[in-house]
């Protein structure tokens, strides 16, 4: 059986466009860290159980040199010492947004979050972990999207 139910990418073009869109603002407008990015993608992935995602986004952490150990420890990064304040908030706030249906964001996640991003960048951070769970539903559902050209 294949791991492909649909070629969501060709049959909903304009969708998936408007997905690369907001895609592409969150890596070239936002102003984020890619690494700190990637990690959150990451993070989303692990919790999601998006393996296609969870290669793609270690291969990319890989590519902008990040360390073995702070990727392999994404999945357990509250015991490690790996990650900066900041980044400890955006994986915090991950869990939250994307664990969602355990309820709504703990406030003190969100006050961790304000503490180290501006209301901007909580805003886009919330949109890239938003954009990561998109596409993890989509691979999940749907079916892998290796085949479709483009990675998000």
């Amino acid at each position: 059986m294949s791991d492909l139910r649909l070629k969501y990418w060709e049959i909903a073009p304009q969708g998936m466009a408007k997905m690369r869109e907001l895609e592409h603002y969150v890596n070239a407008e936002s102003g984020l860290d890619h690494g700190l990015l990637e990690l959150v993608r990451l993070r989303a992935s692990l919790l999601n159980g998006c393996e296609y995602c969870v290669e793609m986004h270690s291969a990319k952490l890989k590519k902008l040199n990040e360390l073995a150990e702070r990727i392999a420890c994404v999945a357990d990064w509250r015991s490690s010492t790996a990650y900066t304040k900041r980044e400890r908030a955006a994986l915090s706030w991950t869990e939250a947004v994307t664990n969602i249906q355990d309820g709504h964001a703990p406030e003190t996640v969100y006050e961790e979050v304000l503490a180290v991003f501006s209301e901007r960048e909580t805003v886009d951070l919330t949109l890239a972990i938003t954009t990561i769970n998109a596409w993890n539903r989509l691979a999940i559902s749907l079916g892998k999207h290796s085949n479709r050209g483009e990675t998000p």
